[in-house]
């Protein structure tokens, strides 16, 4: 982060994190500062009250204040629902990228590793054997977040996840304000606005997936890899965060709600950071790319991540009007 960006940062949240005490209080900037060392290094509470002669409690209550400050006043800006345009301005930029038309965003979820709470049972605990809580999220073809939904308790399946939390049944019921219908590429017949998934999610009208099995006709094959080239948007927009913020790279000794806080912080400050490609926040070099037929992964993938991803779920049903606009579109 450069000094420019930081404070414009500080700016914004200035007013959130005054304080007034008898004594000389923390100041801003050493609060937002220290909360930032914290995110992008991942070092404990106990390495920042050392290093700025403070309590532990005062260290980890001014991080909290800080995460959630960064959440509640900036997420409208920076996680904002996009508008008919943006919409329409995104699967734009995912058909120039995969050539796959009418795509919305690619969606997906990762398990963020936790401690086991006192007295929680196996509700935090997953399919890997760890604690968890699950961040599902959709991003655009920049990857920056378009939607973000945190704190599922890390037993669900994803297909549990996906049903019962906000962000998944606003696209199940239809209740995001998508573009209308319009004709696809080279095709006189209309077709609706899309997000994409692997095979974790149900197939519906407003989300595709890739057809299941091996062997697959030609038509089929095409079909998967475009749409694979769209939803890799979504791996890279999860990688990139948990290479620059390496509170993600660690199991943070705290209660699950404020590893809610501390995740949103970092999807907020991603995004903010993601505006700015000369920041060197972000580099070409960090996504999967193909150069010259050649596949690339991203520099990302070269480090470990507690991010694991979400667990096919078993109990998908799809509609026949979902199956058959499906084919139209592998057509």
């Amino acid at each position: 982060m450069t000094e420019p960006k930081f404070n414009v940062l500080l700016n914004l949240l200035r007013e959130k994190l005054q304080r007034f005490s008898r004594r000389e209080p923390i100041d801003e900037e050493t609060r937002l500062g220290m909360t930032l060392i914290y995110l992008s290094q991942g070092c404990s509470p106990q390495f920042l009250a050392f290093s700025y002669k403070m309590g532990v409690s005062t260290v980890r209550k001014t991080i909290y204040e800080t995460c959630d400050a960064i959440w509640n006043e900036l997420h409208a800006i920076y996680v904002a629902q996009p508008s008919l345009t943006e919409w329409k301005n995104i699967a734009n930029g995912f058909y120039m990228k995969s050539g796959m038309p009418h795509c919305l965003g690619a969606v997906d979820g990762k398990h963020v590793n936790i401690i086991c709470p006192k007295r929680s049972g196996s509700l935090y605990y997953n399919y890997k054997k760890t604690f968890s809580i699950v961040l599902m999220a959709a991003c655009d073809a920049d990857y920056s977040y378009t939607f973000v939904d945190v704190g599922a308790l890390g037993s669900q399946s994803d297909g549990g996840v996906f049903a019962h939390r906000a962000f998944g049944n606003m696209i199940l019921r239809n209740n995001i304000m998508l573009p209308p219908d319009d004709s696809l590429p080279g095709s006189d017949r209309n077709f609706p606005y899309f997000f994409v998934g692997d095979n974790a999610f149900p197939l519906k009208r407003n989300l595709m997936r890739p057809y299941p099995g091996r062997n697959l006709p030609t038509t089929k094959l095409n079909f998967n890899k475009k749409l694979s080239s769209a939803r890799v948007h979504i791996e890279n927009a999860f990688g990139i965060p948990a290479n620059r913020w390496r509170i993600l790279h660690t199991t943070p000794q705290v209660a699950p709600n404020n590893v809610d806080k501390i995740v949103l912080a970092t999807v907020v400050l991603h995004n903010y950071l993601m505006l700015d490609r000369s920041s060197g926040y972000f580099s070409e070099n960090l996504v999967d790319r193909v150069e010259d037929g050649v596949f690339i992964p991203g520099t990302w993938r070269q480090s470990t991540t507690d991010l694991r991803p979400i667990r096919i779920s078993q109990a998908n049903r799809s509609s026949a009007e979902a199956f058959a606009l499906r084919e139209e579109l592998a057509d």
